[in-house]
């Protein structure tokens, strides 16, 4: 098929190659304009146009698609495929493609609408995630259900694991719906709003751990939030960020923030419910380390109540 690809991260990358090798015509692919990266804020380009670039394919960068249509139409594609593009494609293009857009969203939907897909469903505590090739339509991943695609979200996964496996699992779905597209859309299925949560973009503010909440709900955030935006507390105005953490509903005696131990059983914390069991934490300057192996360069007292953001 005649096929534009639309999409910018590195999320977007194994669909990409994955059309490719099964054989489509990938005709233009859009992605978002060069960004400011790194202490130099230099310009550097997305990983889905260094993509592009390597298999020497025509490479479309507009800062929105409202004037776009013109240009679109002379690719005369069967099928444009959309994966975390990040730019809202207007209804004119949507009627572009002689079958329509395609979208590959990280979750099953309805249950997640949305930017953050992947790490609200993991701050939720759900057990299931999944890929959902979806017909797009004018609303916010409302269009119907092609196919859906589940992946178990695992005791231990991270917003970055799972991120990973999903993309993996997005690059099957397509190539597997475009092989049979005529049969998937036949018996497209309609989604059911009522059944929907949306999942907000995160912000750099929601790293600050707040103590007060029981511990269940701080340790699905930090797995949720790990690598971005990370999670983040103050011991005597030093910050320390916590990569992994897990939560002990064991009653306790003390006021939420405070530091149970932190010796060769482990680094323990009062929450507002159940104590919290940090397991790996990294300060300022330096790397992610075990707690064993953090508490043998940096002592931690035991009864010092960490801090929030606003407090430190």
């Amino acid at each position: 098929m005649r096929v534009i690809f639309a999409g910018t991260p590195e999320f977007s990358v194994p669909a990409l190659e994955a059309l490719i090798a099964a054989g489509h015509e990938v005709v233009a692919v859009y992605t978002q304009p060069d960004r400011q990266a790194g202490r130099g804020r230099k310009t550097r380009p997305g990983p889905v146009k260094l993509c592009a670039e390597k298999h020497g394919l025509i490479i479309e960068q507009p800062v929105s698609l409202k004037n776009e249509a013109a240009r679109m139409k002379e690719f005369t594609a069967d099928i444009m495929v959309v994966v975390a593009y990040g730019i809202i494609l207007p209804d004119e293009i949507l009627r572009i493609p002689k079958h329509g857009c395609l979208n590959i969203h990280a979750s099953l939907l309805p249950r997640w609408r949305g930017a953050a897909p992947i790490q609200r469903a993991i701050e939720a505590g759900d057990t299931e995630s999944g890929i959902t090739i979806m017909q797009m339509d004018a609303g916010l991943d409302t269009g119907d259900i092609l196919a859906t695609y589940p992946v178990n979200i695992e005791p231990s996964e991270t917003g970055e694991s799972l991120h990973d496996r999903l993309a993996t699992t997005g690059a099957t779905a397509i190539t597997e719906v475009l092989a049979n597209l005529d049969h998937y859309q036949k018996n497209a299925v309609p989604q059911q709003p009522e059944l929907s949560s949306y999942a907000k973009k995160i912000s750099t503010g929601e790293a600050n751990i707040d103590w007060t909440e029981n511990c269940q709900v701080l340790e699905h955030r930090i797995r949720a939030f790990n690598p971005w935006p990370g999670s983040q507390t103050w011991y005597k105005g030093s910050k320390l960020r916590i990569w992994h953490a897990i939560c002990d509903e064991a009653s306790r005696q003390s006021e939420p923030g405070v530091i149970l131990s932190a010796d060769k059983s482990g680094i323990r914390v009062a929450c507002g419910k159940g104590v919290l069991q940090i397991l790996t934490l990294q300060r300022p300057g330096g790397k992610p380390l075990s707690s064993i192996d953090f508490l043998n360069g940096m002592k931690l007292e035991t009864g010092i109540k960490l801090e929030t953001a606003s407090d430190g």
